[in-house]
């Protein structure tokens, strides 16, 4: 079960569960593949209602590999995730928020 304190959220993915988190290394990986972007700008994004399916995608791919999952965006295509689009949406702006907060969300 995933663990709000410890910034964590679950995603199921081809039936398996993930617990999904933003450790250093994954927001690293993240702002390099941002392309010149840094995380604040994402975040602007995401308070402005404004991101991608691009931005989930890659906030899905950061927090599963801060997880522990070694796969790659690539991956994902023939994947199913349960709750599809929406469902990564809402765990993309929750991996964001429990980031950068003190306390579970």
């Amino acid at each position: 079960m995933a663990n709000p304190w410890a910034g964590e959220v679950r995603l199921v993915l081809d039936g398996q569960a993930h617990e999904l988190r933003l450790t250093l290394g994954a927001l690293a990986e993240l702002e390099a593949d941002l392309e010149g972007e840094t995380v604040l700008d994402l975040i602007e994004r995401f308070e402005a209602g404004k991101f991608s399916t691009r931005d989930v995608l890659a906030l899905i791919v950061a927090g599963l590999r801060g997880g522990g999952w070694r796969g790659v965006a690539a991956d994902l295509v023939s994947s199913e995730i349960e709750g599809g689009l929406l469902e990564c949406t809402k765990l993309a702006a929750q991996l964001l928020a429990r980031a950068f907060t003190t306390q579970g969300s």
